[in-house]
């Protein structure tokens, strides 16, 4: 079995861990593959080690079974641009603050790996969003999708933007706002819950359009198939709006064309048996909490 590890910190805490996922790897006799930036920041590990490395999506194959993303849901986010296409399970051990995607605790880990290799388990795929734009200076090359949503947002302007909206070829509306979230039901537990927009089990089949501050009060979140094709005409006072792909943060000339559509290919989660989407609600967001249950 190989394994591939990756973070974006290499603070004391996430060191700790690491050092005990590299044991419990030795423990299992299992291969590891570290991303190269991360491994830099361990010289001894590096020293000791002198593991197999990556450094981009090109440099990973198919023979790395499980992927362990080591930190918080951002650093769970950026392990998408790695895997992309190649079914490659991805693992989350929180070592940050909320750890929604990187749902398994850090000090569940030992226990946690455990189960792994008892097969105790199951895989989860979660859907993403694929973004095309008539820019022709795109600077998102190949990294032109989203696990959690795509936002597009006002930029240099403290004025709304308008985004008329078409759902398959109709039009839909003309959202007056400071942008709009189309987010997946991954998503629809990060921004576009905090502006308003429902809750969504990470299995439906569904896109979440969560318009950002509306200034109109017949303008609410809208649920949608996922196979719907997006289309937004964007219109700023401004020469430049943002557009947001996870984290990544990109620009777009006024007036630009974005299409939207259902990403070709999923990512798999690996869900131990006891950790279900439910009660990570009820645990990290405080699901129903009331003094009376």
């Amino acid at each position: 079995m190989k394994v591939g590890i990756f973070g974006q910190s290499n603070n004391q805490i996430t060191m700790k861990y690491v050092q005990e996922l590299v044991k419990l790897c030795k423990e299992y006799s299992v291969s590891m593959v570290f991303e190269e930036n991360f491994l830099q920041g361990f010289n001894q590990l590096s020293r000791q080690l002198k593991p197999e490395t990556f450094s981009d999506y090109q440099d990973l194959n198919k023979d790395i079974d499980f992927f362990f993303s080591v930190g918080g849901d951002g650093t769970f986010l950026r392990s998408v641009t790695f895997i992309r296409d190649l079914n490659i399970p991805v693992i989350g051990i929180n070592t940050g603050r909320l750890g929604f995607l990187a749902n398994i605790p850090k000090e569940s880990m030992g226990r946690a790996f455990e189960q792994i290799m008892k097969g105790e388990f199951k895989v989860q795929e979660r859907s993403l969003l694929t973004v095309h734009t008539k820019e022709r200076n795109n600077e998102m090359g190949t990294l032109n999708f989203a696990l959690n949503e795509i936002t597009i947002t006002r930029k240099n302007t403290a004025s709304m933007i308008r985004v008329d909206t078409n759902l398959d070829d109709e039009f839909l509306t003309s959202y007056w706002s400071d942008g709009l979230i189309i987010s997946t039901p991954t998503g629809s537990t990060g921004y576009s819950l905090s502006c308003g927009g429902p809750i969504i089990s990470p299995t439906s089949k569904n896109i979440v359009l969560t318009p950002i501050a509306p200034h109109s009060l017949a303008v609410r979140p809208l649920v949608i198939p996922d196979q719907t094709r997006i289309e937004l005409h964007i219109d700023s006072r401004a020469d430049e709006v943002l557009l947001t792909l996870d984290s990544r943060m990109y620009t777009l000339d006024n007036k630009s064309r974005v299409v939207i559509n259902k990403s070709p290919f999923c990512i798999k989660t690996l869900q131990l048996t006891e950790q279900t989407f439910i009660k990570t609600l009820r645990e990290k967001l405080l699901w129903g909490e009331d003094k009376r249950n």
